[in-house]
């Protein structure tokens, strides 16, 4: 790709999200408050994208600050050696639909493993303000043992305390930009994550 389109994530009208069975029973969400991105596509229709998302992991907010503290810890995301969590797309399938799946590499303490995501593109609109915006629902589950998230405590009547399986589920408005001349490969993330 020589040439293409960019595109700049709303972060007032986008989510990173996720979920987790908690005690086996219930489901316990979670957001990312702050992230970053570097997206470009071939044309309108998204047939060809590239992706690069820079995720805050001490934005981490699941409603509950003890549990948040938790997670920020060594114990999990050990935010003080793992700042970020990267995701880096590698392919898309043309949309059918507006359904496709995406392919890529998340990057979670500094541990990278393959990931397909599931996508959902809805029509690209011209907002009020003249700005064409294109809207999509991303999906998908991993296994946080794969990254080392290990930690559990297991239940007396049987179980674990959170479920391995965690669920990935985001909304994402992104803005047009002016087409540009594309680099072959992305620019490296950069040091710092901008604040929204």
């Amino acid at each position: 790709m020589t040439s293409g389109i960019k595109w700049t994530i709303d972060p007032a009208h986008s989510e990173i999200g996720f979920q987790v069975r908690h005690l086996m029973i219930a489901n316990v969400k979670g957001t990312f408050k702050k992230f970053d991105s570097s997206i470009y596509s071939n044309a309108n229709d998204f047939a060809i994208i590239e992706i690069d998302v820079w995720i805050d992991v001490a934005s981490i907010d699941t409603g509950e600050a003890k549990r948040d503290t938790h997670l920020k810890s060594a114990e999990f995301f050990d935010i003080n050696k793992h700042k970020q969590i990267n995701f880096t797309s590698s392919y898309m399938t043309k949309p059918i639909n507006g359904k496709s799946e995406m392919w890529g590499e998340l990057t979670m303490i500094g541990i990278t493993k393959n990931v397909k995501l599931d996508v959902v593109q809805s029509d690209i609109i011209t907002d009020p303000w003249n700005n064409e915006r294109a809207a999509f629902t991303i999906t998908g589950k991993i296994k946080r043992s794969d990254w080392d998230l290990s930690w559990n405590q297991a239940l007396e009547a049987g179980g674990v305390l959170v479920s391995d399986e965690v669920s990935i589920h985001c909304e994402v408005q992104l803005i047009k930009e002016k087409e540009i001349e594309l680099r072959k490969e992305l620019e490296p993330a950069p040091q710092k994550i901008t604040t929204f």
